[in-house]
């Protein structure tokens, strides 16, 4: 029970991380149409307006990333994966996980804090004038990503352990009434 207790606490994270990129989503529709609205009705362009609207692309997709890969909605060869049984399945989500999913991720966060922090101890800015400050917060996005992709990565492996140890989350559910 305690692989799917963890196993659910993981995917709660993952969720919040998809609400989040639904959220930006929002966001960067009414930025967008703010800058278009500015620029063609008002003569008016926002440097600082069109970045915002590529820092929540990049966070939206980010964030994104987490919840895409606990919904099982990540690039597969779907033409081969589905024609498994469930444990086959399970067999390559957990090898996949553990040998290309976890490393690369924690290896990209890893040298992606170094890469914020040196943004923020140069107090790196927009190049343009008008632009964002700040820069740091966008390039501390990226580790912080892939340490929740990483993170997500872990529930689909517990998700591939309970499903070989023949359990699943349904399990906890009819457990609990």
């Amino acid at each position: 029970m305690l692989m799917l207790k963890l196993e659910r606490a993981v995917n709660r994270v993952s969720d919040l991380f998809g609400m989040i990129a639904a959220v930006l989503f929002v966001l960067l529709l009414f930025n967008v149409f703010y800058d278009v609205l500015s620029r063609y009705v008002f003569n008016d362009v926002s440097i600082a307006m069109q970045e915002m609207e590529w820092h929540l692309f990049a966070l939206m997709f980010l964030l994104g990333v987490p919840f895409t890969l606990r919904a099982d909605a990540h690039v597969r060869v779907d033409i081969l994966y589905d024609r498994l049984s469930l444990r086959r399945r399970a067999w390559i989500d957990l090898a996949g996980t553990l040998c290309l999913l976890l490393p690369f991720c924690l290896l990209v966060g890893w040298y992606g804090v170094g890469f914020a922090h040196e943004s923020f101890l140069l107090g790196e800015t927009s190049g343009d004038p008008g632009g964002l400050p700040y820069r740091w917060l966008i390039k501390a996005a990226i580790p912080f990503a892939f340490f929740a992709t990483a993170l997500s990565g872990f529930g689909l492996a517990l998700k591939s352990i309970n499903t070989l140890r023949g359990q699943s989350l349904a399990d906890l559910q009819g457990d609990r009434t």
